[in-house]
């Protein structure tokens, strides 16, 4: 049972999320890291995505039954209750607001909560109505990298603004390869995805290549900001030229293979990221 809570607060999601703040934070951070506010960042972090993340599948629950990736989750399987599920989740966001509070700042406690109201509000609903609806994502999506920085700084800075937008850029050409992996199933959930409202794929292939290209650039801005030095800057360029690449492949063969060479390629370009911030902060 504790099992299929955990599941439910999207553990690889939140972790990923985690991350993103932890590199807002080093960009803030460029002549010293406040170990204890960080500490409390990474926490409060951590619960506001697993609290959003788990009333997300609360309110998905029932289109979750209609596909096959997502029928076997607890709350379609009937493994956790959708009341207690509620609670939790909103138990788990008031902490992390609780606590970046008092703890951190308050506008990073702000920014934390935004990010719960936009994606259950706002993002969620438009799944099933908007192909635009990744587009929109982007937003709650960067703003946990936004307050890592704020986290760090206490304002909101070029620095910030540059963390938010590699992010924001990110995540278009990764949910779009998850898109087009799963758009029969995304179809039979009833889900306006833009590989399922455009099943050619043009769309879909033009865009993430557009954000992967854009990325590229957005990537150096923490250099141009004087927020991050030249190693991050001549690793992260590379980096972001071998995401690129990935989408240009799949452009030219669009296949499930393809799409996931992609979403593995965007799932490493953060930690990768963030290790070359590390290695310029260190250094």
């Amino acid at each position: 049972m504790l099992w299929d809570y955990l599941i439910l607060a999207k553990p690889e999601i939140s972790s990923v999320v985690t991350l993103s703040a932890f590199a807002g934070f080093l960009i803030g951070s460029p002549t010293g890291l406040d170990g204890g506010t960080l500490l409390w960042t990474m926490l409060g972090t951590a619960l506001c995505a697993g609290g959003v993340g788990t009333l997300n599948h609360v309110l998905e629950r029932r289109y979750d039954a209609q596909m096959k990736r997502t029928a076997q989750r607890p709350l379609p399987a009937g493994r956790a209750d959708p009341k207690m599920a509620r609670r939790v989740g909103i138990l788990l966001v008031c902490l992390a607001v609780g606590l970046l509070c008092p703890l951190v700042n308050v506008l990073t406690a702000v920014l934390a909560a935004l990010t719960a109201v936009l994606y259950l509000f706002v993002y969620t609903p438009l799944k099933r109505t908007t192909k635009w609806n990744t587009l929109v994502g982007t937003v709650p999506g960067a703003l946990p990298a936004l307050g890592g920085y704020t986290a760090a700084t206490g304002h909101l800075g070029a620095g910030g603004w540059a963390t938010f937008g590699i992010l924001a850029t990110w995540q278009m050409p990764h949910f779009l390869s998850l898109a087009w992996m799963y758009r029969k199933d995304y179809a039979r959930g009833d889900y306006a995805m833009l590989p399922v409202v455009e099943p050619d794929g043009n769309s879909t292939a033009a865009q993430m290549i557009g954000f992967a290209a854009l990325l590229v650039p957005v990537s150096v801005l923490p250099v141009l900001t004087e927020a991050a030095g030249w190693i991050y800057g001549v690793g992260v360029v590379p980096l972001g030229l071998w995401f690129l690449w990935t989408t240009i492949v799949f452009h030219g063969e669009r296949t499930g293979q393809k799409a996931k060479r992609v979403l593995k390629a965007s799932v490493l370009y953060i930690p990768g990221l963030v290790a070359l911030l590390l290695v310029d902060w260190f250094l």
